[in-house]
């Protein structure tokens, strides 16, 4: 069933209506989590043990293709658990947040008429953010879909926020710069569908976008109590090192099992690369190597030489013969341009990936101190490490996610939280500085977002480390001026 057939089978609107009573909220349980960390696994391991249904929440596995490249689970790994929302939206298309939600509010109603455990899963938080609150429900920010945290839109695919390539972009950035200096002061300026965003809900609303995010957040976001569900979060959580080591690991794996060939396939030199599936980590990547490897097919015929490389006359051909072509040009002991661009392509996936589970930590550490979420962690790191030993992935990830399920079920759900600490939590977020940027001259002029962001930022290893060297180069006076005020300055 594709996403529009899935809609359409229920008549609901999902933006016409609050939030059920506390009583009769559904329960729904929430795998969130880095990408490699095990979220899948576990969600379809607790049909040992609840009779679920998954609703797959990563921005990219919700677009048909690319199954080896998103890390789509195979259907003969899904053990007979249903799965929603895997692979049913038309590449092409632009998925917003707000399409996932009012997909996944009437799916969510109809498992649970079926008396079956709705299971969201997926690393995309502004589509869990999205679901679980109140806050797109507001029809003038139904296209805010970042949810008031999330750095950019395409927060699972990060090289995808500049598109520098239209003339008009500019014009627009500085229109909304003469609107909201704040909000244009947190995108950066090429990001032409951020941009045309904000200018869109300044036009439907009136409200600048800054204090329009602002007022929202803290009076949505920062209440768990206006959650739209009863939400049982599980996080699978892994050590930095470890899960560095093994999406590594898995990209080798995912290129010897075609990833290039799925990429071939959609090649497109005149293609938006910001819209649609084209935006996953290992497209854009590729670009370069593709264009380089499909100029040389019709006009070269068989080559003998050491490389070993085949080509073919006809372009059709070429899915049959490049993965065959990629083994050679990997293996080849000629430094040549093929096998530069393809080391780095690969290379350029694995850092883009190893970013991307560093965002999505951070992410997740924002919903628990900025907003209260209760996350329950379970740790695959030993799992991870071991290959994912039977054995330590049930004792450490299935058997405490289980138990925190158990309890989340067994306990009162219509027991109201201290309202002295309800109202200590809203004082200090309305308190917090959520758009405050600063540049943190000791990593390069990285900016960060918000006094929580950067005291975080400080607290870090690298942090520490790059402005330790920088006191031994330029001189502690200096240096430490330098770190409090300079790279902690307010723009």
């Amino acid at each position: 069933m594709d996403a529009a057939t899935e809609l359409a089978t229920d008549s609901q609107n999902p933006s016409n209506g609050g939030p059920h009573s506390e009583d009769e909220k559904p329960m729904v349980v929430v795998i969130m989590g880095s990408t490699g960390a095990g979220k899948s696994k576990l969600a379809i391991d607790l049909a040992a043990y609840f009779p679920i249904e998954v609703i797959n929440a990563d921005s990219m596995q919700v677009y048909g293709g690319l199954d080896v490249l998103t890390n789509k689970v195979p259907l003969d790994e899904q053990k007979g658990v249903p799965h929603h929302l895997l692979g049913t939206v038309n590449p092409n298309e632009e998925f917003t947040a707000k399409m996932f939600r009012d997909l996944a509010i009437p799916l969510i109603d109809r498992i649970c008429s079926r008396n079956h455990l709705p299971v969201i899963v997926g690393g995309t938080n502004y589509y869990i953010q999205a679901l679980v609150s109140p806050f797109l429900m507001d029809e003038a920010a139904n296209h805010m879909d970042d949810g008031g945290l999330s750095e950019a839109l395409g927060e699972e695919h990060p090289d995808s926020e500049v598109d520098s390539g239209e003339s008009n972009c500019n014009v627009s950035f500085d229109r909304l710069k003469a609107i909201d200096p704040i909000a244009a002061n947190r995108i950066h300026p090429n990001n032409k569908r951020k941009i045309n965003q904000y200018l869109s809900l300044y036009a439907r609303s009136g409200v600048v976008p800054s204090k329009l995010f602002q007022e929202k957040t803290v009076e949505n976001w920062g209440r768990v109590e206006n959650f739209r569900y009863r939400c049982c979060f599980i996080c699978v959580d892994a050590s930095l090192p470890v899960l560095d080591r093994y999406v590594e690991e898995r990209v080798d794996v995912m290129v010897d099992s075609g990833l290039l060939n799925e990429v071939c396939d959609i090649y497109d030199i005149d293609a938006d690369y910001s819209r649609g599936l084209r935006q996953a980590i290992g497209v854009r990547e590729f670009e370069t190597f593709l264009r380089v490897y499909l100029s040389k097919i019709g006009h070269a015929k068989v080559d003998a030489s050491d490389t070993g490389l085949t080509y073919l006359e006809s372009p059709k051909q070429v899915g049959e013969m490049l993965k065959e072509n990629m083994k050679a040009i990997l293996e080849s002991s000629i430094e040549d341009q093929l096998k530069v661009l393809l080391e780095g392509a690969i290379e350029s996936v694995k850092a883009n990936t190893r970013r991307l589970v560093r965002q999505q930590k951070r992410r997740i550490q924002r919903l628990q101190t900025l907003f209260g979420w209760d996350i329950n962690f379970v740790d695959s790191t030993e799992a991870i490490s071991c290959s994912r030993s039977n054995d330590s992935w049930d004792a450490r990830v299935v058997e405490p996610a289980v138990e925190f399920i158990r309890n989340f079920q067994d306990a009162n759900s219509s027991e109201s939280p201290d309202l002295e600490a309800r109202k200590h939590s809203e004082t200090s977020l309305s308190m917090r500085d959520l758009w405050t940027q600063y540049v943190c001259k000791a990593c390069g002029d990285r900016v960060l977002r918000g006094a929580h962001e950067w005291e975080q930022h400080r607290q870090g290893r690298s942090h520490r480390k790059r402005a330790a060297r920088m006191k031994k180069l330029l001189g502690s006076d200096y240096v430490e001026r330098d770190i409090r005020r300079g790279a902690g300055i307010r723009i």
